[in-house]
């Protein structure tokens, strides 16, 4: 077996693995990577045998090239295991013959066979093996299950992935834009999240580079990875940086990068120098501007591309070998030739190192190099030709403002703006609204979408929006041309509705059983939109509403069908009125709450506001009550016994309960 285990089923048929999708790989344990697994593959075979010493039937229905019987999984996988603990994984064969095998097995795992099935395997059918694992240690183990049917012998991969080092590296890596032959460096902070030392080597294309490239990292410990982008041409780059771990697997890392030209130009594209008398001089000055951001190094080149130059230098590296073989030959006539062998590849290492500046025998620039020095430190080579440039102008569109900013609205709210669209450009304009893909885009609206601009035109372009999503938002959307894009960037805030009630609490203070008390309070909206409200209270019961003693005296009947149900589920004691409603912007609305105890409790709970079409509870009411029993000391009342308490007594309470007096 190899020294290490092959990747997971996942991982194997990954061809470029992110670090992401190799710690999720890694993270899973047995039955999660079991479930994870899709893919079946045709059983190996190693052997073939003759079916005439073990059966009868000797003719089969599946090819010499696929295997009698097909399992699932293809290749049973543990991982994420503790040592000396046991663990299984289920094995199926299905016979694909049209007559019994036999399934035999090799001693590597323990291999359990289902109770009912001696070893054989009905035609059509499938039987589920359970192959028991007890590792020693934290490693790697790989083993081969063999299955022996009466035509051929094949193998089942049995694979225990131990501890893995995975370094946290970023799934990309992008340079955004750099200058051509300038530097641009990540420095990266990477740590080995896993539970085993990290051996590792690193690779990347050209023009990307890191250092280090190869290592040790131990557990828990970090690192700087530095990764330097040096492209020598323009366009765009990408490749890979692989990380390539002892255990086996390569993980890739996308690199991406955008070089460009900087600016820098010439003062003029074209340069006369006037007439001059013979053997004196003449001159003139030209100005390179630097434009950019960096360190430019400027060489005059005899060359106009660096191909040409490349081509230019080849030439005398064929002339060497040419002259080479040339002195090898006649080396063997002249004793004295090597000496001249080794001072002609002096000659032509010069040739090599050469930097192909500007040389001429009559104009002479001076000086021929040097640097030109912007605001930071760096170095390029920008070859500039003295030529004739025509470049074409489209359209230039441009807003009014360069950002709309509708800062704080309601949530709901309609708000309207104005837009100027301005042509700056010598010819029409033609532009087009780009559909905005986010969900917030959605919510703006622009006329016109599209249109005509003629030169130093303008177009007013009316914005509306209403948002229902809350939050801080920054939008961009693009008016395109045939040329190029204008933008116009929106930024604000949605927020909620708001409101509040006139009072802290209702505080209903000591109630009486069977009795209703009533509160009022007042909500106000003081938002510039309709508030649409649903008002409850959490806490109160569930069944049906609390009885007055005033209904008991009318509808003891109710009274005794109610207190049967009370088992089940509590009265709701708290009448809210109204419950639901709209209040205008700016407006106010009364609200009633009547609690009628029919349980005999200290109340603690609270009126929650619900806002439809924001969420649930923006707003919430605390109510509190206490039950309180008041004995009746007037002789003058008669007493009767109360609805309640007949009810008592036709339900047989307990003689312990006092009648309620009533007047």
């Amino acid at each position: 077996p190899p020294s290490h285990p092959q990747l997971s089923p996942l991982l194997a048929g990954a061809p470029f693995l992110t670090p992401s999708a190799f710690l999720k790989e890694m993270s899973l344990t047995t039955k999660q990577s079991l479930a994870s697994t899709r893919e079946m593959r045709r059983p190996q075979i190693i052997q073939l045998l003759d079916m005439s010493e073990t059966s009868h039937h000797k003719p089969s229905a599946v090819d010499l090239e696929q295997s009698l019987f097909q399992s699932f999984p293809s290749e049973v996988v543990f991982q994420n295991y503790v040592p000396f603990e046991v663990y299984e994984v289920p094995l199926i064969l299905r016979n694909t013959d049209k007559v019994s095998k036999v399934v035999l097995e090799t001693p590597h795992f323990k291999l359990i066979s289902p109770s009912d099935v001696c070893c054989k395997v009905a035609p059509g059918m499938r039987s589920t093996f359970h192959v028991l694992f007890i590792p020693e240690e934290n490693k790697d183990y790989f083993h081969q299950l063999t299955c022996i049917t009466e035509r051929e012998k094949f193998i089942v991969l049995i694979q225990a992935i131990g501890a893995r080092a995975i370094l946290d590296f970023p799934d990309q890596l992008n340079f955004s834009v750099c200058p051509v032959k300038y530097s641009s460096q990540k420095t990266l902070l990477v740590c080995n999240i896993r539970n085993r030392e990290a051996r590792y080597r690193i690779s990347t294309e050209s023009p990307v580079s890191d250092d280090p490239s190869i290592g040790t990292l131990g557990i828990g410990d970090a690192m700087q990875v530095t990764v330097e982008f040096h492209p020598l041409k323009t366009g765009d780059h990408s490749s890979s940086l692989v990380v390539h771990y002892d255990t086996g697997e390569d993980i890739h890392t996308s690199l991406y990068g955008a070089a460009v030209d900087v600016n820098i130009r010439l003062a003029r594209n074209s340069l006369t120098v006037e007439k001059s008398y013979l053997m004196l001089s003449n001159h003139r000055s030209v100005v390179i501007h630097n434009r950019s951001e960096i360190i430019v190094h400027f060489q005059w080149k005899a060359f106009v591309t660096q191909e040409e130059e490349d081509r230019q230098k080849l030439r005398p590296q064929r002339q060497k070998e040419d002259k080479m073989d040339h002195c090898l030959r006649e080396c063997e006539v002249d004793p004295a030739l090597p000496e001249r062998l080794s001072l002609l590849s002096c000659t032509f290492q010069n040739v090599q190192g050469d930097s192909m500046l500007f040389s001429d025998d009559v104009f002479t620039l001076e000086p021929v190099e040097g640097d030109i020095w912007p605001n930071s430190s760096a170095e390029i080579n920008t070859r500039l030709p003295l030529c004739i440039k025509r470049g074409g102008i489209g359209p230039q569109l441009r807003f009014s403002f360069d950002q709309l900013d509708i800062r704080k609205v309601f949530v709901g709210s309609d708000h309207s703006y104005e837009a100027i669209l301005f042509n700056k450009g010598a010819i029409d304009a033609v532009f087009n609204l780009v559909p905005p893909a986010t969900a917030l885009g959605s919510c703006f609206t622009f006329l016109p979408q599209e249109g005509i601009i003629l030169p130093d035109g303008l177009q007013v372009i009316r914005i509306s929006f209403s948002s229902t999503i809350l939050g801080e938002f920054t939008e961009e959307f693009r008016f395109t041309n045939t040329s190029s894009a204008c933008l116009c960037p929106c930024r604000g805030c949605v927020i909620g509705l708001t409101f509040h009630f006139n009072v802290p609490t209702l505080h209903f203070g000591d109630v009486s059983l069977d009795f209703p008390h009533t509160m009022s309070c007042c909500l106000t909206n003081t938002s510039s939109v309709p508030l649409t409200f649903n008002l409850r209270i959490p806490g109160d019961g569930l069944g049906e509403p609390s009885v007055s003693s005033f209904v008991q005296l009318s509808d003891s009947t109710r009274l005794l069908r109610r207190k049967g149900a009370q088992h089940r589920f509590k009265p709701t004691e708290f009448t809210i009125k109204p419950c639901r409603g709209t209040i205008r912007p700016l407006g106010l609305l009364d609200i009633q709450v009547t609690l009628c105890s029919n349980t005999g409790k200290s109340y603690e709970l609270a009126l929650v506001v619900d806002v439809c079409g924001v969420g649930k509870a923006g707003s919430a009411l605390l109510l509190t009550a206490r039950y309180r029993h008041f004995p009746c000391s007037s002789s003058s009342l008669l007493v009767h016994p109360s609805p309640r308490c007949l009810a008592r007594g036709l339900l047989a309470s307990s003689p312990n309960e006092k009648c309620c007096l009533m007047s």
